[in-house]
Formats: structure tokens, C-alpha cells, sequence
């Protein structure tokens, strides 16, 4: 696929655009081999692009980007390079925002582009969408929350109390400035910033649980790598859940398929079932289901 092609799918996906924050071009999916070091992002008036490996037509791509950027009006076109270990983020037009503030279904998120991940995976957007459809009057737990963005739409949509688990305390203090942005009542919501493989007493004080999210990184040096780790967090489940308690188990490393997680719960939590995969949005649908995000959920 040549340059003209990638920037006609970009204008194309972005025929529609709004305030509302939007993936318009997922090149790690494998349908653009050319391009799969290479995300798009519409984020209200930010154009936010991100490539993942140094490429010989990075130059042109931004040059493209640029130009779509103008076409569309946005007032800032940010670049994020993540093969560097320092200086990631550049502002090709206009200037970096010492924050910033995106929406997602009506509710707004803050976000930061001096950060690697910028506060919110929009690729999670269905995940956050099937918690609010659930959530009324249910006591979730939400493990490895970030930025609390599951906790903003549990609250939202009226649960009954959401704990927030996350060792970041900086995550964790951008996840209330979340609720505030919402005008969400936080006396409804705990944050713990543990390391939740060592702290389940302190998580397991606010059980049982109706909902809980996993949502763990797939690795994270010296604290999480979900190969050996994910189990441990299944085995605990039993203690931890309500008698009609819904989980949704999120997986996203292209290594490891939805059965990785489908049998730890048959050896570590067999009282529960696997109940669904949730579909995921159509910008971020690949080649291979299996090598992208994994929301799988199950009932006991």
C-alpha cells in the first residue's frame, strides 16, 4: 500500500469526525503490512500519531499527516515516536497541551502527551461500554484500573461502589480527577494504590464482588507479565466474588490466545463459565482475532 492509499483511508475514516475520540488508522492490525508500525489517532482537535518502529518513510508519512491535519482542522498534530527512550512525543503543528481533556461516550477523560500511554486505550471502548450496560446497584472491583476509566462509566451508570486497584498512584490521582471532570460522587469509589499481587487482604476487605475487571499490561517489568502471573490473580477469584458474579478477563498480547485464559479458569476457577467474547470496534479488527485485544467474560 502506497502513501495516496494510506492517507485516502485516513480522510475516509475521518468523514465522520467528532469531539468524540476516534482510532482512524490501526496499522498494527496485519491488513497494512506496509504501515503495521503505524496508529492514528482523532482526538477532538488533536491529531495523534504514533509510530511504534523507526521507518525510512517516517518523514513523508508525518508530511502526509500534516497535510491531513490542515484538510480536517485540527488545531494540533502531535507525533509519538516509541522506539525512543526519551523525548517521545513531538507537536508538528501547534504545541503539546500540558494536559488535555478527550470524551468517550459524552464522558470526559483527562489525558497527559508528556506520558508513553497518554490515559486511555481506546481500543477498550466496548469493554467500558458492556460495564456500563451491567453495573446498576453492583459492588466491582477494578483490578489494574490506570486511570480509572472503568470505574468513571460504573459510576456513572449508577453502581453501587467501584475499588480501583493500581500500584501508579499517579494513575490513580488522574483516575479521581476523572470523576471530578464527570461530576461523579468519589465517596461511592476506593482507590488503592497496591501492588495487587501482594495486597489481597486490603482488596479483599470490600468483597464480595458483583463485577470484576482484570485488565492487567500483558507484561510490565519486575511487577506483572501475564504468563506466569494472570493465574494467580484467577486463583484468587473464588474468595473475592459475589454468588452471581459477572468477570471480564482482558488480554491483550498477540502471544497469547483467548484459550490461555479460558483454561487457567477451568484449573483455577472452575465454578465459573465462560460466558462471551465481546466484539471488538471495527477500527481495531485485524487478520487474526487472536492476536488482538481478548474481553472474554464469565458467570458463576
Amino acid at each position: 500500500m502506497d502513501l495516496e492509499k494510506l492517507k485516502e483511508i485516513i480522510l475516509k475514516n475521518l468523514e465522520d469526525k467528532t469531539k468524540e475520540i476516534k482510532r482512524v488508522f490501526h496499522g498494527r492490525g496485519n491488513f497494512y503490512d506496509d504501515f503495521n508500525y503505524l496508529t492514528v489517532d482523532s482526538l477532538d482537535e488533536i491529531l495523534f500519531a504514533t509510530f511504534f518502529e523507526e521507518n525510512e518513510k517516517e518523514e513523508e508519512i508525518i508530511k502526509l499527516l500534516d497535510e491531513v491535519a490542515t484538510i480536517k482542522g485540527f488545531e494540533i498534530f502531535i507525533v509519538q515516536r516509541r522506539y525512543k527512550n526519551e523525548n517521545l512525543n513531538e507537536a508538528i503543528k501547534g504545541k503539546i497541551p500540558p494536559f488535555y481533556i478527550v470524551l468517550e461516550n459524552g464522558l470526559k477523560y483527562k489525558i497527559n502527551f508528556y506520558n508513553k500511554n497518554i490515559g486511555i486505550f481506546l481500543d477498550m471502548k466496548k469493554g467500558r461500554e458492556y460495564i456500563s450496560s451491567i453495573c446498576k446497584d453492583k459492588n466491582v472491583l477494578n483490578l489494574f484500573s490506570y486511570t480509572c476509566a472503568f470505574s468513571v462509566v460504573a459510576i456513572n451508570s449508577e453502581a453501587k461502589q467501584v475499588v480501583n486497584v493500581d500500584m501508579a498512584k499517579g494513575a490513580l490521582t488522574t483516575g479521581r480527577e476523572n470523576h471530578h471532570l464527570n461530576n461523579l460522587d468519589t465517596k461511592k469509589v476506593k482507590f488503592m494504590p497496591y501492588d495487587i499481587l501482594k495486597s489481597w487482604s486490603r482488596i479483599k476487605k470490600e468483597a464480595p464482588y458483583d463485577i470484576i475487571i482484570i485488565d492487567p499490561p500483558s507484561f510490565q517489568k519486575g511487577s506483572f507479565a501475564a504468563t506466569k502471573d494472570y493465574e494467580k490473580i484467577i486463583k484468587r477469584i473464588d474468595e473475592l466474588a459475589s454468588d452471581n458474579c459477572i468477570i471480564l478477563s482482558c488480554l491483550n498480547a498477540p502471544e497469547l490466545d483467548s484459550n490461555f485464559i479460558k483454561e487457567k479458569f477451568k484449573e483455577f476457577a472452575p465454578k465459573f463459565r465462560f460466558e462471551k467474547r465481546l466484539k471488538n470496534l471495527n477500527e481495531f479488527i485485524t487478520d487474526n482475532e487472536e492476536k488482538s485485544l481478548k474481553n472474554l467474560v464469565f458467570c458463576n
